[in-house]
């Protein structure tokens, strides 16, 4: 009786370990899902701006599903669309990337890369995330620049290690970002310094939210910073999280909007809309973009 209760224990299991790795390869990853967030970040009496934040999609070119909903988000008419990189993950996926983007590139927008929109995923273990110490191995050259000239052609600002200023919602907003920290790409000493007082909004953007990039960014005055490369964890435990953010960020900021600590800015982390294509699998953690509704402290 005891080895046959044994069996069935082992059975039911691996059942119920099918039927979750299903859901979470199949359904969940899928579940594209918009995020509403209010940000207080402006002067009195400032009318509200919206930002919409997208970020890892890491695109493979038959992702039409992914492609259509990206493109549907023109709906929630944003004033500012910022993309925080990893927008590649196929040597083939920069058509599929602007098919996404098309209708909000007529927006004003701004973009970082990330490590993969410079060189291809390669087949890892996903227990590796969570060793604190790694070797980092990547695939393929990218075609990056073809990605770099699409975007900066239709307008939109390419703020790796970079800064500027630029018009959207009737406001003046400034910007400042830096290109991937995760494979050491940064370097905000070239592009730091105070925010400027004659600018209405001051946003930092960096693809990894590592701290040694957030926090002088903070320390500059930038109210609101953008980030993503966690993916929420990817796959987090019901009731629990994230287990890793593959950065310095604490798991409780894997994504959302968090006060950074010590400072009087926010820090949005978007969940991102994609997996690496070798582990396409989310759980307890949906794919999603974000609107930031920014309004008065």
């Amino acid at each position: 009786m005891r080895k046959r209760s044994l069996i069935s224990a082992a059975a039911a299991l691996t059942a119920l370990g099918g039927a979750t790795f299903a859901y979470a390869s199949l359904i969940e990853r899928n579940l594209f899902t918009l995020r509403r967030f209010d940000v207080p970040v402006l002067d009195p009496d400032a009318e509200p701006l919206r930002i919409l934040h997208v970020s890892d999609l890491h695109m493979m070119p038959d992702q039409r599903r992914k492609q259509e909903w990206v493109a549907g988000l023109i709906g929630t008419d944003p004033d500012l669309v910022v993309v925080t990189g990893d927008n590649l993950s196929s040597p083939y996926g920069v058509p599929g990337v602007l098919r996404a983007l098309e209708p909000l590139l007529d927006v004003p927008g701004a973009f970082v890369f990330g490590s993969n929109d410079y060189r291809g995923p390669l087949w890892k273990n996903p227990l590796h995330y969570l060793l604190p110490e790694r070797e980092y191995v990547q695939g393929v050259e990218l075609p990056t620049e073809d990605l770099r000239v699409a975007l900066t052609d239709a307008g939109w600002a390419d703020l790796n290690n970079a800064r500027t200023v630029l018009k959207a919602g009737g406001r003046s907003i400034e910007l400042v970002g830096v290109d991937d920290p995760h494979v050491e790409r940064d370097d905000y000493p070239a592009v730091a310094g105070p925010i400027s007082p004659g600018a209405d909004l001051h946003l930092g953007v960096t693809h990894t939210p590592a701290s040694r990039v957030l926090e002088p960014m903070a320390a500059d005055g930038f109210e609101l910073l953008l980030a993503g490369h966690t993916h929420g964890g990817q796959v987090c435990v019901p009731g629990y999280g994230a287990l890793t953010t593959n950065c310095d960020l604490p798991t409780r900021m894997a994504k959302g909007l968090h006060r950074w600590p010590g400072s009087d800015s926010w820090l949005h982390v978007s969940a991102g809309l994609g997996t690496h294509p070798t582990a396409p699998i989310r759980f307890s953690c949906r794919p999603e973009a974000s609107i930031l509704t920014l309004i008065p402290r």
